[in-house]
């Protein structure tokens, strides 16, 4: 069967060392991480002891019970997940792939929302949808009142878990969706979205500062020192929201930077070239027209290939009077040419599509403009 590069693209993006697919939602993959297994043996460790106190006699059977509550946990932190991906996925925003790890889920979408409502409808949703499996929970569990005790231990767990998870979403700071509510909220009182992002990731890291603290805090009215669990588990969840915050920061001082970006602006002079000249010849003839690259076009003059610099770069002085800039080229595909027009955000995601250090730029005619190169790109970021 012929592999289109759609294909291709598609495969690479699905190999993701580390990670298990198990199934694909509404045509969304879905991944586990490994380190999702060490948090299901840990949330069995810690939920053991209390189905052998609650239903004493399993045996080794508390432990398989155990293990498949952390099972049913991490489902509905996909029902959670599928929440957002559904909801993103009606307002048209492209969504990569959902992946369990270690502390919880991720819905990777590609895109943000166009709008602060739709930000606030992608956000809010999952946070709801824990709640709303916790008060299900709770509904089971008065309708089988006097059911099986191993049964109602687990409806009680699932939801108070779940209440926990969707008020710890809640809280106001990225990387959380609490802080994409507050980013929604700001921006659509200021228009400044890239201002809403910086406001909330600061808020993320006090929110990190508070979750780093709350064990003291709880022991502090005990007057006890907080467990060595309990320590380790706030210092991963506030490492977590840092990060997640800190990524936050630099993305809006990025995106802050993206609309000075422009193609057209960037774009390198080029010379067309057959594929059969010699490379020597070709740069030669660059030189001579103070072009900044070389563009493969064939007998009718349509380019079919873009030199590649690194390559050229690459090839010693001596060599390249026997090779063919052909030899050097990256075949044209539809991922490298790009439209002149493009700026900003639209053209970061559009070179993000197909990584290349090169792309062919067109006018709005069809006719070649010039050559984008990557390194380009990354300087004028860094300038700005």
């Amino acid at each position: 069967m012929r592999q289109t590069n759609d294909d291709k693209g598609r495969q690479l993006a699905e190999q993701r060392p580390g990670s298990l697919k198990i199934a694909r939602i509404a045509g969304v993959p879905v991944y586990v991480n490994l380190s999702w297994i060490l948090v299901a043996l840990l949330i069995a460790y810690i939920f053991k002891p209390v189905i052998d106190s609650q239903v004493p006699g399993l045996g080794v059977w508390s432990f398989v019970a155990a293990f498949g509550f952390a099972v049913l946990l991490y489902a509905s932190v996909l029902v959670h997940e599928i929440s957002h991906v559904l909801v993103a996925r009606r307002f048209g925003l492209p969504v990569r792939a959902i992946t369990l790890q270690f502390l919880g889920g991720l819905s990777e979408i590609e895109r943000e929302p166009q709008t602060p409502w739709r930000e606030f409808l992608v956000a809010v949703v999952g946070p709801l949808t824990s709640l709303a499996i916790s008060a299900a929970a709770a509904g089971v569990l008065v309708g089988v009142g006097g059911g099986p005790a191993l049964v109602e231990l687990c409806l009680i767990q699932l939801a108070w878990t779940n209440l926990l998870v969707g008020l710890f979403n809640l809280l106001p700071g990225l990387p959380l969706d609490g802080g994409r509510i507050i980013r929604a909220g700001i921006w659509a009182v200021t228009r400044r979205p890239h201002l809403a992002t910086k406001v909330a990731g600061w808020a993320g890291r006090a929110v990190a500062i508070l979750v780093l603290a709350l064990p003291w805090f709880l022991a502090s009215g005990t007057d006890g020192t907080p467990s060595l669990l309990y320590i380790v588990w706030s210092l991963v969840l506030a490492m977590f929201l840092w990060a997640g915050s800190t990524q936050a920061l630099m993305s809006a001082r990025i995106r802050g930077k993206l609309p000075g970006i422009s193609a057209r602006a960037l774009a390198r002079r080029a010379v067309p070239v057959p594929p059969e000249l010699p490379l020597a010849e070709a740069i030669r003839r660059a030189q001579e027209a103070r072009a900044g690259s070389l563009v493969v076009v064939d007998r009718e003059g349509r380019p079919t290939g873009v030199v590649s610099e690194a390559a050229v770069i690459a090839t010693p002085t001596h060599r390249r009077p026997w090779i063919s800039v052909g030899d050097v080229a990256r075949r044209v595909e539809p991922g490298l040419v790009l439209a002149t027009d493009l700026s900003g955000e639209d053209l970061i995601r559009a070179m993000g599509a197909l990584p290349a250090t090169e792309y062919l730029l067109v006018d709005p005619d069809g006719q070649v403009y010039g050559v984008l190169s990557t390194a380009d790109v990354d300087g004028a970021l860094a300038r700005a």
